[in-house]
């Protein structure tokens, strides 16, 4: 966000929630896949790919 200079105002609009959850989200351990999936469209990068990078190091 910071990069892309976006607000958590703006980060709300986009995934359809209000600003204060936008920084309960920013709180949390983890996430879950749709309001990950959400996030990544937002700001145009998958979130996802982290995971994966994750899981293969994992299998090895």
């Amino acid at each position: 966000m910071r990069r892309q200079e976006r607000t958590p105002a703006w980060l709300a609009k986009k995934i359809n929630c209000e600003r204060p959850n936008v920084y309960y989200i920013f709180r949390q351990k983890s996430i879950n896949s749709d309001m990950l999936m959400r996030i990544s469209r937002a700001l145009n990068h998958n979130f996802f790919l982290h995971y994966i990078k994750e899981y293969e190091e994992g299998e090895e």
